[in-house]
């Protein structure tokens, strides 16, 4: 959820091995996939890799971000940026009108959703963000930032426990997820009463 830090300009570059095996599947199958498909084959192969020893979380997450972003519309992704920018703009009022219209337009955009639970957790509406982030992990159960920023929300709400298991499950999926690691540790210290 929490990627309030915008990624306005970032370049997506996908690793010419993957690039390559996703052509090679897309080109020996009878049926070429759609967008949509391709963009899960190449999830599928970054979230394998955050899994290798020695993996640098950082750009492999820039480029899950990216196609996190990407729609098989251009209208939803024009409507997103739109969001962004009225976010880092400090106009919440907009950026929701906009937000919801996507959401209400596009239910199936994962990122839609996330970037209003986003929102909602910089307004202060807990409870709003986490349905929202409840609705990202229904149509992607491997988003890591919405796990994160769950985790963050029960932290703040002191349930401890639940902040844990969120945070673990976000370790699950992306082990180079420092701040997680980070926050687990924080827990800890707060339950020992240190």
């Amino acid at each position: 959820m929490l990627r309030v830090s915008l990624m306005v300009g970032a370049v997506f570059l996908v690793s010419p091995a993957l690039a390559q095996s996703s052509q090679l599947d897309a080109s020996s199958s009878a049926v070429p996939l759609k967008p949509a498909e391709l963009r899960a084959e190449q999830l599928d192969a970054l979230f394998a890799l955050l899994h290798q020893p020695g993996t640098v979380g950082g750009p492999v997450e820039q480029q899950i971000w990216q196609l996190w972003n990407s729609s098989d519309s251009p209208t939803a992704e024009a409507l997103l940026q739109q969001s962004e920018r009225a976010i880092a703009a400090q106009a919440p009022v907009e950026a929701l009108a906009i937000l919801d219209r996507l959401t209400g337009a596009y239910p199936d955009f994962a990122e839609a959703w996330n970037k209003r639970a986003t929102l909602y957790f910089i307004l202060d509406r807990y409870d709003a963000s986490l349905r929202d982030i409840e609705k990202v992990l229904d149509l992607e159960p491997r988003h890591f930032g919405a796990l994160t920023g769950k985790g963050m929300i029960l932290m703040r709400q002191k349930k401890y426990a639940e902040a844990r298991a969120a945070y673990e499950e976000a370790l699950a999926v992306n082990p180079t997820l420092q701040g997680a690691e980070e926050a687990i540790n924080a827990i800890d210290r707060i339950e020992q009463g240190i």
